[in-house]
């Protein structure tokens, strides 16, 4: 923030005044007209926010300015609040945003998104914008770039477990950072205290915050708190206390108007209220003539890294995929100095194998602690400003436990990576609460998101090095137990020197007439073994790693369906796995064949992983029988 700039003056806070009162006239013509919205907590929000936009260093010509300060807004169905006060900055016209509110088709959406010109992040899942907000603070800390990052919220919003973890966060890292709690006391159900009792000041106090309480309607009091809290050392948070549906008599303090519009009737008697016009028919008919086509979404450009991806490290010996994933981004970070690279570790360092990365780029290995679902959310928007982010976990934490906040990200058009060790039955003794079986059937329902499974060290080390270099989410799933490694008949390294890694393209590892498995991940070195077994039962196996699920291989499904029949081989959730989409990518090729699944039929048990397959019916000998048996039917 430019303080002399943010200095308001009197006569430029009575301005403000009058584009407040205005601003309420839109908020609730733009909710009556699409008959739905959130008015109530956008009037009580609206003067510190238009205030504040007044004095934030941001251009509407040039919103996405390295040097902005940036502005998440997590009560994201505040809308009508944060469209009222962008146009009123001159982002656009305002008429289009009452025009198009909720709108099929307009960028104007019921909750506050990316696509409309001065919005950093989509918002609504409530309790999640802290952590944005530290994801975004932290990258300009990183990249020495002198910004200010504000979070607007509600206060009911504040019962949310993960605001917690965000204030620590945001502590521990001493950020540049300035939150608001909107104070009106009033959520869906009523008055919050008795919806849940809560301590807002006492919690951030408790975390090391300072805390500002103000009159949430007294732009002095506002532009005060600001400059305070932008000049403070510490992470600060301005309490205002203010009135749902400020400005309007029969809404103030009404917990009705937090998602219910004005009919027409009470509208014509809010903006006679207000001293403002009732135009709410030219509206109706900029709606009615309001065509879709013509609105030209963001669409990303090609925002591939320009990083020296280093040469393949080939392992001889047998190892585990994750000691190979930190080899390689540890090596990645040595060779490009001051790489813009950053792992997120969630007190797992020496199981995720992050150490080697520390000690090469210490700085910009972040130690978040026991908090995933702040530590996802913080990676993502850290990963919005041109930093290749790596959030490595546990499966069923970096996946299971954090796929809303995933989610979210998708939508908002992230660039995180997130590197999940300990997947399936491969974790063993941990037992079924650790057995991650369902980590592509939650990601495959994000559009955005690719995963790719390895199949052994050398593969995982191409598929680390190709992932650093591109924009986009990624999820890269191994499990726990090292491996031998993939070798082709001849008994050579199959993802050695000459293997590089193609997305999309199957690998075709043993060539078989009889039938065709279909492998990923963990098991790829088992289904090789099945397929020795089965060569000595006359069963010829063709062996396929299929380590992009997303995207399969045309022509290597072809040519399995050729043989008559088809096997899929995972430690997955039988019902949701790479059988399911390989089945379903072959009807629509129109292509026949007999096909069987074998994958995890139930939570399995606590055991030593060749036991725990064994008694899953996932283990060599048990895959040997069971082909031996459909085959000679």
């Amino acid at each position: 923030m430019i303080i002399e700039k943010a200095q308001l003056s009197i006569k430029q806070l009575k301005e403000i005044q009058i584009l407040a009162n205005e601003a309420r006239g839109s908020i609730i013509k733009m909710t009556s007209l699409a008959k739905s919205g959130h008015p109530g907590g956008s009037m009580s929000t609206i003067d510190f926010m238009l205030t504040l936009y007044k004095m934030i260093n941001i251009d509407p010509l040039n919103p996405k300015m390295d040097s902005r300060d940036r502005v998440i807004i997590s009560h994201g169905h505040t809308s009508p609040a944060a469209y009222s006060t962008l146009a009123s900055c001159g982002f656009f016209n305002i008429e289009d945003a009452i025009s198009q509110f909720r709108l099929a088709g307009s960028i104007f959406e019921g909750h506050v998104e990316p696509d409309v010109p001065g919005i950093e992040w989509a918002s609504g899942n409530l309790g999640q914008g802290l952590s944005a907000g530290c994801g975004f603070a932290l990258a300009n800390k990183i990249k020495n770039i002198d910004s200010h990052t504000f979070v607007l919220m509600g206060d009911g919003e504040q019962q949310k477990g993960q605001l917690g973890e965000a204030r620590r966060f945001a502590v521990k890292y001493n950020l540049n950072i300035t939150a608001f709690v909107d104070y009106n006391q009033l959520q869906i159900c009523g008055d919050i205290n008795k919806v849940m009792p809560q301590y807002i000041l006492e919690n951030y106090l408790s975390d090391g915050w300072d805390v500002i309480e103000i009159d949430g309607h007294d732009l002095v009091e506002i532009r005060d708190s600001i400059l305070d809290a932008v000049q403070n050392e510490k992470p600060t948070v301005i309490i205002g206390h203010t009135s749902m549906g400020k400005g309007i008599s029969f809404m103030e303090n009404k917990e009705k108007y937090h998602g219910s519009p004005l009919s027409e009737e009470q509208l014509a008697e809010a903006l006679k209220e207000l001293g403002l016009e009732n135009d709410i028919e030219k509206y109706k008919d900029l709606r009615r003539s309001f065509d879709a086509t013509n609105l030209q979404h963001r669409k990303l450009k090609n925002l591939d890294f320009d990083l020296d991806l280093g040469n393949p490290i080939i392992y001889e010996d047998k190892t585990d995929n994750r000691s190979a994933w930190g080899n390689a981004i540890a090596d990645i970070a040595s060779i490009n100095k001051n790489a813009p690279i950053v792992v997120l570790d969630c007190d797992l360092q020496g199981s995720v194998k992050t150490k080697e990365f520390e000690a090469v780029l210490p700085q910009n290995f972040i130690q978040s602690g026991i908090m995933e679902h702040n530590t996802a959310v913080v990676g993502a928007a850290m990963s919005k400003e041109r930093l290749q982010v790596f959030f490595p976990d546990f499966g069923v934490f970096g996946v299971d436990e954090t796929y809303n906040q995933h989610r979210l990200s998708d939508i908002n058009e992230t660039n995180l990576k997130i590197i999940t060790t300990h997947v399936g039955l491969d974790v063993g003794e941990d037992g079924k609460t650790h057995q991650c079986i369902d980590y592509f059937g939650l990601m495959k329902n994000l559009y955005n998101f690719k995963t790719i499974i390895p199949a052994d060290p050398n593969q995982t080390d191409r598929v680390i090095r190709y992932i650093t270099g591109k924009y986009g989410n990624f999820l890269i799933p191994m499990g726990r137990s090292k491996l031998e490694l993939i070798k082709n008949e001849n008994g050579q390294l199959f993802f050695g020197t000459d293997y590089k890694f193609e997305y999309g393209k199957a690998d075709k590892l043993t060539d078989g007439n009889t039938a065709a498995l279909f492998v990923m991940g963990t098991l790829t070195g088992r289904a090789l073994m099945a397929a020795k077994k089965l060569k000595s039962l006359d069963i010829s196996l063709q062996v396929w790693n299929i380590s992009c699920p997303d995207d399969l291989d045309e022509e290597a499904l072809k040519q399995a369906a050729k043989t008559g029949t088809v096997f899929t081989y995972e430690d997955h959730n039988v019902n949701t796995g790479i059988g399911n989409s390989i089945a379903d990518k072959m009807m629509q090729m129109g292509l026949r064949c007999k096909f069987v699944k074998f994958g995890v039929e139930d939570y399995a048990l606590s055991g030593n992983s060749d036991d725990v397959f064994k008694h899953c019916k996932l283990d060599v000998d048990s895959i040997v029988k069971r082909i031996d048996l459909i085959c000679k039917k």
